[in-house]
């Protein structure tokens, strides 16, 4: 077995040997440091010795050990230790996965989003602190401190190993599914750095909300933020020319998108469309079904389009969402028609400055003809973004309306 195949298999198996110790001794900031430290151990022994005829076992049985070995150094619980460390051996370990129910704990509602998504990363994902460091660009000792409060405060807030019931268990699958849509779109769209993306945290994302959907198959949202991930993501290859720079919508050659994941992504949408519910990332990924229905961009349907976003904006009102439907306005009642929906966004403090809302009006405004604010526009937007690619393309951009 190769070493991408022997990660694959650790990332998948993190969550469940997690969820036996949790379930056996209650103490998830030690466990979760013992499975790192046993999926660590199996990182360096599987590729060279071979995966073990029941890796999960193996698992469960070194971070058992590791947990066991801290818990007697702990002089103040020794008795505690004595009467709960025995040794655990493969057969012991139940057939159950408690991935969700780890899923739902580490979007505990008293963290914060960046806490929430690191110990996600981290605990459910199987990703080292390093690994979740360099996806966000911040030192390792940062991430590190970062986890370790999370862990903190779940520890503090007394949480139970279970999923919630009712209306909780409902807010907190939406907390769930927003933390794993926010790792997706810093996957798909790097907020700083010099790629514009970074493939693997999308695809972990993926990887992770298909867990979901596994256990939640009549959930709607849940099928629906699958779509609109594998969706988008077929697009990867056609977003970027060899040297790295942004090839925008419009312009990308269809036919170097993952129909196969379009496929897959279009088939999800009908049945998630097809509930009696109707959610955010439902619509999101029929938007997204729209745009890959087309064979060229010309063909695009924008009145479909900028329907969909209307109904968006009336379920969930998000300046994001207005924003991007001033770009179907404007496809479908030309660009003033969409500068003017975009003029009610400019005291709205929370995209106050974004280069998103400076780059749409300066396209807006190049359609327009008005070369002179696009340019005026398009250079704010480069200094307003941290992604090196994104700037290279906004101030190619602001060259081309310069003239």
């Amino acid at each position: 077995m190769t070493a991408p195949t022997v990660e694959d298999l650790l990332r998948e198996l993190t969550p469940q040997v997690l969820g036996v110790l949790v379930r056996r001794h209650g103490r998830f900031e030690g466990c979760e440091d013992a499975v790192q430290e046993a999926v660590l151990a199996a990182t360096a022994q599987w590729p060279a010795e071979g995966v073990p005829n029941n890796p999960r076992g193996w698992l469960v049985t070194v971070a058992s050990r590791r947990l066991i070995d801290e818990m007697r150094s702990d002089h103040a619980r020794r008795e505690r230790e004595a009467a709960t460390a025995t040794e655990v051996v493969p057969e012991d370990v139940p057939d159950t996965d408690d991935s969700l129910v780890l899923l739902f704990l580490c979007c505990h509602p008293t963290l914060t989003a960046a806490s929430q998504t690191a110990l996600t990363l981290r605990a459910v994902g199987g990703l080292t602190t390093a690994e979740i460091a360099r996806a966000f660009l911040v030192p390792e000792a940062t991430m590190a401190a970062r986890i370790s409060r999370a862990k903190q405060r779940i520890k503090a807030a007394g949480s139970t190993f279970r999923l919630p019931d009712g209306a909780e268990r409902e807010e907190r699958l939406r907390v769930v599914l927003q933390v794993l849509y926010l790792i997706f779109n810093e996957g798909y769209t790097a907020s700083s750095g010099s790629r514009l993306h970074r493939p693997d945290l999308a695809q972990e994302a993926i990887r992770l909300v298909r867990m979901v959907h596994a256990q939640l198959p009549e959930d709607g949202e849940v099928a629906g933020l699958l779509a609109l991930m594998l969706l988008t993501h077929a697009r990867r290859e056609a977003r970027t020319t060899a040297a790295g720079d942004l090839v925008p919508l419009d312009e990308q050659d269809r036919t170097r998108w993952d129909h196969a994941m379009i496929d897959e992504g279009t088939e999800l949408v009908k049945a998630a469309l097809a509930g009696q519910a109707l959610g955010p990332y439902q619509l999101q990924a029929a938007i997204a079904a729209t745009h890959a229905d087309a064979a060229t961009a010309e063909q695009t349907n924008w009145p479909q389009v900028h329907a969909l976003y209307l109904i968006l904006e009336r379920i969930a009102p998000n300046p994001m969402v207005t924003l991007n439907r001033a770009i179907a306005l404007a496809e479908t009642e030309g660009p003033r028609a969409g500068l003017a929906l975009l003029a009610t966004l400019a005291s709205d403090q929370r995209l106050a400055g974004h280069h998103r809302l400076l780059s749409v009006r300066a396209h807006l405004r190049e359609k327009a003809g008005d070369t002179t604010g696009a340019y005026e526009d398009y250079r704010r937007a480069a200094k307003s973004t941290a992604s090196l690619a994104e700037q290279r393309y906004l101030e190619s951009r602001a060259s081309r309306a310069k003239g």
